[in-house]
Order: C-alpha cells, then sequence, then structure tokens
C-alpha cells in the first residue's frame, strides 16, 4: 500500500518493495537472517523462528528463549489462520492460599514467583514441525554462531542496556555474562553468550525436549528453587501451548484479525471499532481533537481489559459482550470534551520489552510472530549453566481475590503480545505486529488509523510521533514532534502530558499487492531493525 508522500524529502525513510519474499524485524541481523533462509528454501514460519532464535541472541535486553510466543500464520495467504498461543503457565502448585500464607502481596519484578514455564521454545518447535518446510537445527544455527562466535551491539540495543543498568547486578548470573567487564556492553562492542549457544545447540538437536526435559529443564528447576519459587521438573516436562481461534472485527473494509484472550488483542478491536465511531473531518492524526478522542478511548479500553482480561481456560472472558455494539456504543458515547477522571487504578507493572517479526514468503505463505521476555532482560534470574535468561510475565497476575486474573495453579497471566493480521476478500493483505508491553493494543489501533484514516503510506504510518496514556501512571506520555500549542490544548483538556522517558513501541508490516504481484514493507526507525526483500 505505497501512498505518494506529501513532499519526497520528508526526513524517514521510503517503504521496501520486493517481489518474492519480504521480512521486517526490529534487528538487522534478524531480517538478513530471514532473507537467507527463505533463499535456503525456508517458508515464512521458518524465517520467522530463525529471526526470532537471533533476536534473543542479538537483543537479550528484549527477548529470550527463557521467555513467551504468540504466532499467526496465514497459509497461501488465505484466512484459514493457525494461531498459537505460545505463553507459559504457573507452577501446579501456585495457589493464592500459598501466596498469602506467605505473606506475598505482589509478585515482584525479580522474583523466581514471577517466572511461568517458558512458552517459546515450545511454540517454536510446534509451529516448525507442523507449518515448516526446515527442521529446527538447520533454523537454529544462524542463532547458534552468533551466540558462540560474537555479535556486534547496535545502536538501539545500546541505547536500551544503557537505560537498563540497573536491570542486573554485576555479580549475579546475569552479570557474569552481560556485564563481564562491570557494566554493559557499549555500541559497536561484541559480545559472545557460549553457554546459550550450547544450550541452542541441545535445541537444535532435539528438540523442545532439550529445553523442558533433562538437564536444562534440571538445572532451570533447581535454579528456581533455591530461589524459592514452586517450579517443578513435572511442570517443565508437562508444558505446552496450543493452537487457537481468532478472532476479528471489521475496520475501514478491512477485517482485522487478533489472537484471542489471555492475551490483549481484543482490546485493539475494541479501540477500531471505538474509534471507527468519530466522523474524521480531515484532521491530522495530532490534531488535538482527535488525540484527546484516542486518549479516552484507550482509558476505557484498558479499564475492560484490568477487569476482564485472564486465561479462559480458567475463567470465563466476556468476548462477546465487549465487542457488541452495545459495550462499543456505552464507551464512544462516554466520551466527552474533557478527560475521564473517575476510573479505577491499573493493578498491572509497567515499562515491558519484546520483539515483533513479520515475514512473507514466495507462495504468500506469511508468518505473524511476537516473542517476549516482559520487562528489560526479563526477571533477570540466568541459569548459571544454560545461560538462559528467564522472563517475568507472571508480573500480570493480580493478587486480588476473585479476580479473573488472580494468579493460581497452571494458569497463565494476562499477555499483551499481539501478533496480528489483516485482510479483505479472504485474502491476507498484511501481516503486521507493534512492540511496547501495554501500548500494543492502543499501537496497533494508531498504526491502522494512519494508514487508513490519513492515507500514509506503511513506513510514514510507522515514523510520525507517537503517544500513549500510560494506564499506570495516568499521563499522556508523548515523543519529541509535538508542538506547544497542541501539548496545550490537550492539558486544557484535563489530560498531564509528560516526555516519553523512551520511544514509544515499534512495529513491522509487509502489506501485500497481489495486483502488482510485490511486496511493501516498512520497519519502525525507534528500532535498530529494517524490513528487507528479493
Amino acid at each position: 500500500m505505497v501512498k505518494n508522500r506529501t513532499y519526497y524529502q520528508a526526513i524517514g525513510k521510503e517503504p521496501v518493495v520486493a517481489k518474492n519474499g519480504m521480512a521486517a524485524t526490529s534487528h538487522p541481523i534478524a531480517t538478513e537472517v530471514a532473507i537467507e533462509i527463505m533463499k535456503a528454501g525456508g517458508n515464512a514460519m521458518d524465517a520467522a523462528v530463525a529471526a526470532c532464535a537471533v533476536q534473543c541472541v542479538v537483543e537479550p535486553q528484549s527477548t529470550g528463549i527463557g521467555g513467551d510466543c504468540f504466532a499467526i500464520f496465514s497459509p497461501l495467504g488465505s484466512t484459514n489462520y493457525i494461531a498459537y498461543n505460545g505463553s507459559g503457565r504457573t507452577p501446579a502448585a501456585a495457589e493464592p492460599s500459598w501466596y498469602r500464607a506467605q505473606g506475598i502481596t505482589n509478585i515482584t519484578e525479580r522474583s523466581a514467583h514471577a517466572v511461568t514455564i517458558p512458552g517459546s521454545i515450545d511454540a517454536w518447535d510446534r509451529l516448525i514441525r507442523d507449518h515448516g518446510r526446515m527442521k529446527l537445527t538447520e533454523i537454529l544455527q544462524p542463532a547458534i554462531k552468533l551466540a558462540k562466535s560474537g555479535y556486534k551491539i547496535f545502536k538501539r540495543v545500546g541505547r536500551d542496556f544503557k537505560r537498563a543498568n540497573n536491570y542486573i547486578d554485576p555479580l549475579s548470573n546475569a552479570g557474569k555474562v552481560f556485564m563481564p567487564n562491570g557494566v554493559l556492553p557499549e555500541v559497536g562492542e561484541i559480545h559472545r553468550q557460549p553457554l546459550l549457544a550450547n544450550t541452542l545447540d541441545m535445541i537444535a538437536s532435539v528438540g523442545r525436549e532439550g529445553f523442558y526435559q533433562g538437564k536444562v529443564a534440571e538445572d532451570l528447576v533447581t535454579y528456581l528453587r533455591s530461589l524459592g519459587g514452586l517450579h517443578t521438573l513435572k511442570d517443565f516436562n508437562s508444558a505446552s501451548g496450543n493452537y487457537i481461534t481468532p478472532i476479528s472485527v471489521e475496520f475501514k473494509g478491512y477485517e482485522v484479525h487478533q489472537c484471542p484472550p489471555n492475551g490483549q488483542g481484543i482490546i485493539a478491536l475494541m479501540l477500531l471499532k471505538i474509534m471507527e465511531r468519530f466522523k474524521n473531518n480531515n484532521m491530522s492524526p495530532l490534531d488535538p481533537e482527535h488525540v484527546h478522542r484516542e486518549i479516552e478511548a484507550c482509558k476505557l479500553a484498558y479499564h475492560y481489559r484490568d477487569a476482564y482480561l485472564a486465561d479462559p481456560d480458567h475463567t470465563e472472558v466476556p468476548v462477546n459482550e465487549m465487542l457488541s455494539e452495545s459495550t462499543i456504543t456505552r464507551l464512544f458515547q462516554a466520551i466527552g470534551d474533557k478527560a475521564i477522571k473517575s476510573l479505577s487504578e491499573y493493578e498491572l507493572p509497567n515499562h515491558q520489552d519484546t520483539v515483533y517479526i513479520t515475514v512473507v514468503d514466495k507462495e504468500r505463505n506469511c508468518a505473524s510472530f511476537i516473542n517476549t521476555l516482559f520487562m528489560p532482560f526479563g526477571s533477570s534470574l540466568m541459569e548459571p549453566n544454560s545461560g538462559v535468561l528467564l522472563h517475568n510475565r507472571g508480573c500480570g497476575f493480580s493478587m486480588k481475590s476473585g479476580h479473573p486474573n488472580e494468579i493460581a495453579g497452571g494458569k497463565r497471566p494476562l499477555h499483551t503480545i499481539i501478533p496480528a493480521m489483516l485482510s479483505k476478500n479472504g485474502q491476507t493483505i498484511m501481516p503486521f505486529g507493534v512492540m511496547g508491553g501495554a501500548y500494543q493494543a492502543f499501537g496497533h489501533l494508531q498504526l491502522l488509523s494512519r494508514l487508513f484514516n490519513y492515507n500514509y503510506d506503511i513506513q510514514q504510518a510507522m515514523d510520525i510521533p507517537r503517544f500513549f496514556p500510560n494506564p499506570v501512571t495516568g499521563e499522556i506520555e508523548i515523543e519529541e514532534g509535538f508542538n506547544s500549542e497542541l501539548i496545550k490544548k490537550i492539558e486544557m483538556r484535563g489530560h498531564k502530558v509528560v516526555l516519553s522517558p523512551s520511544p514509544i513501541g515499534g512495529s513491522q508490516a509487509i502489506w501485500i499487492d497481489y495486483k502488482n504481484g510485490t511486496l511493501i514493507g516498512g520497519s519502525d526507525p525507534r528500532k535498530d531493525g529494517c524490513a528487507q526483500g528479493y
């Protein structure tokens, strides 16, 4: 979907156009590897997993094999979507009564209790066996080589390292790997993870059993239990994600497809339906009226998220009611000229990290793929023998008795990561996704709105300055690029505006132009990555 820019010398890169295959990731090495995999005969799923494995090495602050994964796969560009929920469950013993007896009132970021059984490796293994063309052993080789031989620290990764310096103790297991000289590596330095290379090699040799059974699993359980965790070998041996049926709504003549709860994709759909009710009136996406409306819609939809979103295996999530015309109408009508002040407090933690990958191959198989550690460097807990850095998705649980998202044994937490697909007339038009933890659902709204309401091209829709109503602080975080008059008008409506401490989110997308037989890709300038095709 290429639209003419208003002036050719606009700051920012142009969309990438290719014929055969394309990949877009947040790291250039991952994008390059995805292209190499497709050229070697792999399909979009093979390329996505290979790219993800690479990012688990070269972007360790954002993702890792000790994290979780969600994916949507479109075979041959059809809407017969295959979606996978690779989010991990708590140990079976993680019952609310146990935590209360221990006096634990919240799951802290660096606690073993924040570590659910990682779901990434299960997801990779299952998706490659069922929908890939290559073997996992081939797909993991680039990541193994990088972990063993070394990789350069790119600019955004280096910046993230500096901001996350306090997350890792130099004397900890993770510190020994990531801070060999007492500080995190600088931009341009070469870094290695030989222990992780060995673990990846084990997984490449025997598949998921190399992670969930045998020595790696035994070491992970021993380590977590030494920190007070309730994890057992049985929890690891029985770990498994599951195939799921996507949910969708129509927006601007297209169908937007998301993974169902426990992910927050339903919130993105609610936001799209609320904002579709407003007339555009030729506004700019940074018009004060439009900004105010998006802020209010976000606050209302995220209130529903925090009240209802949970593991559907443990509690009924009212998906149909949340997307119903009556609910959308009620929320639309609640948006007035001033900021809403009466919503309840947000319970979940702030500042999350992840990576999003999209790939389309020559046959137009499409992969929308996302992998996460949650916060920078996850829990910062690293098992010393395997080099596996563990996530802290368990922070997403509520400790409130009776809450749908209350922690319990064998339960998955509310999850922020949401791969997505856009379709029309039974064909996939654009696999896409947005990074940035809680921002992701709101980010889907902003990306699609800027594409379809304002005729931006796929790259412009990512480049434009972003804002986000932070549900933790209640503040409206803005990126640089907002003029003082806009800020003043937003504040006059009752919003507290602050400069975001870091770029807001990231994104990747690939548009399929069936008429011309081409692929058009964009990759967020807030990250190191790129879109590349052949």
